[in-house]
């Protein structure tokens, strides 16, 4: 009887065993058969993984993944390379997106260009003023700022303002200047208004800009929610899963933070909110805000203008314009105020520097607050010209320098003008930069100051140069990027740079399903060809929003 009961038991085991080894765990999707490149700590390089709700919860060989799971949806992916979505860790996402509705001047070869493109766009405008953005002098035969005189022949009536590629400059015609109250007489802080002969040229530079952009008036809500779609759009269509938008006022945020809860707007955004008192009393009140798509956690400070608008602030005069030196667009005492306010309440600081003289006096307000060491993760953003005593910095304070690469080779043609050759030495060096911060650094474009492609971005941190080539043994190539270190740059060090490392960045179980297929692997392929390559099918927490 003990025979027959035992045996029994046995078969009821084995037949249990059995049937637990046929059932597989259920997941949403499973994808297989690729070159998956998770950034781990590891680099790890896989084949399959499987997506539950939205986040990661297996990767590993195609084998091991089609035996453990299941799916309704699997996505044979034949050989094809999959990343963690590419993450922009320094763009105007909002802006971006209201520029749809604007002309556009980008790769205009002349000022005679521009103004055909704005009596083009003219004829469709519906907005009761014309606005523009792109132009950028030192890319026309003639370098030299354009003036208003063939605006105001052109609409007498009607006020316009086209702003330069970095938005640091505008030039405006007669009628935008009359609303705005400017005169040759009038002075502003942190800014110029370019007077000739007596006369006003039309140029505002930097904190000038906002006199006359505080008299535009707003976009309609429909308007700006087309623009945000619109943006979130050509994120995707690039491979963009998280924007780091660098400065957005309360409003802008609650509007992005709306269109998300009503899952319109799925692409993720770390919001630094401007240094406008309004916006962050608002949220420094508020205190972070975080939820699966939006993190407001950081604020954005401006310590100086651009380079190429010569708003930069160096320790030296411009090597072209021996008087001028650039300049602060607000005070050390602001700057050591606002620093306070945010290390008190739990914020990022993140500051605008381009200029040697700007990154010198935030890196010493920082100082002062963070007093060594610390896991605060403060950022420079630009971080461009750099005094050769201050790259350490960066490391004792565990300030973290967030870069454009297309900057440098957008720039390379006339920075040694501006800056003269030594000082060009310690300007775009963005390995020098990532060793002296301890080993991180973050990538973004700034598009749309630069094209929105990470793939070109991708580009011009390992080969520094421009689509043609040159130069051919690239821009000050001791500072060209490791393949690997500029994936981790795009992705996992960008994650942290926004304190979202646990979530994103990499393909791990536990992390957001945000991934990015491409039709060829940027890590084996030979760097001229990069620029070719395309988006196959973009993916945020496991949904499909662009591609096949």
């Amino acid at each position: 009887m003990r025979k027959i009961l035992f045996a029994a038991g046995l078969s009821g085991l084995l037949s249990c065993m059995l049937f637990s080894c046929s059932v597989k765990n259920k997941a949403d999707l499973i994808v297989f058969n690729g070159i998956i490149y998770t950034v781990d700590s590891a680099f790890t390089v896989s084949e399959a993984m499987a997506v539950s709700e939205g986040r990661i919860v297996a990767v590993g060989t195609t084998k091991h993944i089609l035996d453990a799971y299941e799916a309704i949806v699997k996505k044979d992916l034949e050989g094809l390379p999959v990343y963690p979505g590419f993450i922009d860790a320094h763009c105007h996402f909002f802006y971006y997106g209201c520029q749809s509705l604007a002309a556009d001047f980008t790769g205009s070869r002349s000022f005679d260009e521009v103004i055909e493109r704005v009596v083009a766009f003219s004829k469709t405008n519906k907005f009761p003023w014309i606005l523009g953005r792109g132009w950028d002098q030192n890319d026309w035969e003639v370098k030299k700022y354009p003036t208003r005189q063939l605006l105001d022949s052109l609409f007498p009536n009607t006020p316009v303002v086209l702003s330069r590629v970095d938005g640091h400059a505008v030039l405006c015609n007669e009628a935008a200047l009359n609303l705005a109250h400017i005169t040759p007489q009038t002075k502003v802080s942190g800014g110029e208004i370019l007077v000739e002969k007596g006369k006003l040229t039309g140029i505002l530079i930097d904190n000038a800009t906002a006199l006359v952009q505080n008299r535009i008036p707003p976009y309609s809500e429909a308007l700006y929610r087309d623009a945000l779609l619109y943006a979130q759009k050509n994120c995707f269509a690039a491979g963009l899963t998280t924007v780091s938008d660098a400065g957005l006022g309360k409003d802008s945020i609650l509007l992005i933070d709306k269109m998300q809860q009503e899952a319109l707007l799925k692409i993720r955004v770390y919001a630094m909110v401007s240094d406008v008192e309004e916006s962050v009393n608002y949220y420094l009140e508020k205190g972070p805000y975080k939820t699966e798509r939006l993190d407001v956690r950081s604020i954005k400070m401006y310590g100086d203008g651009a380079l190429g608008s010569r708003g930069a602030c160096l320790l030296r005069p411009y090597s072209d314009t021996p008087k001028h030196s650039g300049f602060l667009l607000c005070d050390t005492a602001h700057m050591m105020a606002l620093a306070q306010k945010a290390y008190d309440r739990g914020f990022q600081l993140n500051t605008h520097c381009i200029g040697d003289s700007a990154i010198r006096t935030v890196l010493n307000v920082y100082a002062s607050v963070l007093k060594g060491k610390n896991q605060n993760r403060w950022r420079i953003e630009h971080s461009q010209v750099v005094n050769a005593d201050d790259f350490d910095k960066y490391g004792a304070y565990d300030v973290i320098p967030s870069v454009q690469p297309t900057h440098a080779t957008s720039d390379m043609y006339w920075a040694e003008s501006r800056l003269g050759k030594e000082r060009l030495k310690n300007a775009y060096a963005y390995e020098q930069l990532r060793m002296a911060a301890g080993g991180r650094i973050a990538y973004g474009t700034d598009f749309p100051v630069e094209n929105i492609s990470p793939l070109l971005t991708f580009y011009a941190a390992t080969a520094r140069k421009d689509l043609k080539g040159f130069p051919s043994g690239g821009f000050q190539a001791e500072n060209k990027t490791s393949r690997e270190n500029t994936l981790r740059a795009m992705t996992s060090w960008a994650a942290y740079a926004a304190f979202e490392e646990t979530e994103k960045g990499s393909l791990e179980p536990g992390s957001f399903a945000d991934f990015v297929i491409l039709d060829k692997d940027l890590m084996k392929i030979p760097l001229a060809g990069i620029p070719t390559v395309q988006v196959v099918s973009t993916y945020v927490g496991g949904e499909k929003v662009y591609g096949k």
